[in-house]
């Protein structure tokens, strides 16, 4: 997660990179959560980071997202599977840039973010950087959710509907990978001992197909 993304020039119009954002179906309200709470789903790797910019990301929230959110809480479900920073992470600096843009009444309305097949790169990055890249508490509404079976347990299914195949094909991988990995919802970056080994300096011996 750099900045190489967000320095890349698009070559598309305004309303070109607006008719791209509902094309790709990036961001969708899909349903509600199990606590009652309208659900924003967000699937990274459809996100044409090359291609839109900051100005038009945030024109495309605040006129065809937000609105749809209301007034009452909801939850954010974002979905990491296949994120490449070279191609669909829009780099650190716009992706701060619109959550400082994103209006108050938004912000605290926003009482969770599933974060759906993290990885462990993603996740060393939010637990060194997080605190200091989301003000106002954000970080700590982060929910780490490695499998779909533990997002079913707190989003309605039926409602959210199909994820895209992309993401249930890593999903079968996960489940057939023995990495010790599964722990359902998580808050933070854990760290779990076994005896003298950590889980951190168990990590390079399983599959890079298993984390990513």
């Amino acid at each position: 997660m750099d900045n190489s993304a967000s320095s890349c020039p698009t070559t598309l119009s305004e309303s070109q990179q607006l008719r791209l954002l509902d094309k790709l179906e990036v961001f969708e309200i899909r349903g509600h959560d199990k606590h009652g709470r309208k659900v924003l789903r967000v699937i990274g790797k459809l996100f044409p980071a090359r291609f839109v910019s900051a100005q038009v990301l945030q024109m495309y929230l605040e006129e065809r997202i937000y609105p749809k959110l209301g007034e009452r809480p909801f939850a954010v479900v974002y979905v990491h599977t296949g994120v490449q920073r070279t191609e669909n992470c829009p780099g650190i600096s716009i992706i701060r840039s619109v959550y400082e843009a994103i209006p108050i009444d938004v912000k605290q309305n926003l009482e969770v973010i599933y974060f759906v097949h993290p990885g462990i790169q993603a996740r060393l990055f939010l637990a060194t950087f997080g605190r200091l890249l989301f003000s106002g508490g954000l970080y700590s509404k982060f929910k780490y959710v490695n499998r779909l079976e533990f997002l079913w347990e707190h989003v309605r299914r039926k409602e959210m509907g199909e994820m895209p195949d992309f993401v249930n094909e890593h999903d079968e991988e996960l489940e057939h990978c023995n990495t010790m990995m599964d722990y359902g919802l998580e808050s933070d970056h854990p760290r779990i001992h076994f005896g003298t080994a950590s889980m951190d300096s168990m990590v390079p011996s399983y599959s890079m197909r298993c984390i990513a």
